[in-house]
């Protein structure tokens, strides 16, 4: 237990001295290569890197987000995202799920609140922005368990969608370890379970 608590520590520590210097990587490839910013999962989620302030208008006006799932530790949306309540102010209702960039692995309390805050927007007709730094790992799992929830997908085929709209997703081994637990708890093993 005592290890764990330092290895998390110092994965933390390093994802706060890595945190800038991934930023800008991030915003260099999207201005160089084929990335975007955000990608459309389906009609209610946009699986995306950092909402900066000045993508709120197009989000909200152009792109019908209503609600935020923001998956990083408050340092990393300090001084470029909006706050709660910026984003209140437009009309945009935000959840934080905090999790620890490059290592950490959303809680299952986290995945379960994120997708039932999904389904809320969803039935009301409106799309969430699905976030962490770069919209590869954090955020992408938080995706995936909604297509899990949708349509009962394995882990799997819900990465493999997404990496078909997102093609630089990252979804590590122990991310998808906790996605395995999701589909159990959600679908089960029965034969949709595909």
């Amino acid at each position: 237990m005592y290890c764990f608590r330092i290895t998390s520590a110092m994965s933390g520590l390093l994802a706060r001295i890595l945190f800038y210097p991934t930023l800008a990587y991030n915003v260099v490839m999207e201005k160089i290569s084929s990335r975007r910013w955000f990608s459309r999962v389906d009609q209610t989620v946009i699986l995306g890197a950092l909402p900066f302030r000045s993508m709120t208008t197009e989000l909200v006006q152009m792109e019908n987000v209503r609600g935020v799932i923001t998956m990083n530790e408050e340092y990393e949306t300090k001084y470029f995202c909006n706050s709660e309540e910026e984003w209140r102010a437009a009309g945009v209702e935000q959840i934080r799920l905090c999790t620890v960039d490059l290592t950490g692995i959303p809680s299952l309390e986290h995945i379960n609140r994120g997708v039932e805050f999904v389904l809320k927007h969803r039935e009301q007709g409106h799309s969430v922005y699905i976030h962490c730094k770069a919209g590869r790992s954090r955020s992408a799992t938080m995706a995936a368990a909604y297509l899990i929830r949708m349509h009962c997908w394995s882990p799997e085929k819900a990465c493999s969608m997404l990496a078909a709209v997102r093609p630089h997703i990252l979804v590590r081994s122990a991310q998808r370890d906790m996605l395995k637990k999701y589909h159990q708890q959600v679908c089960g093993s029965g034969p949709n379970s595909v």
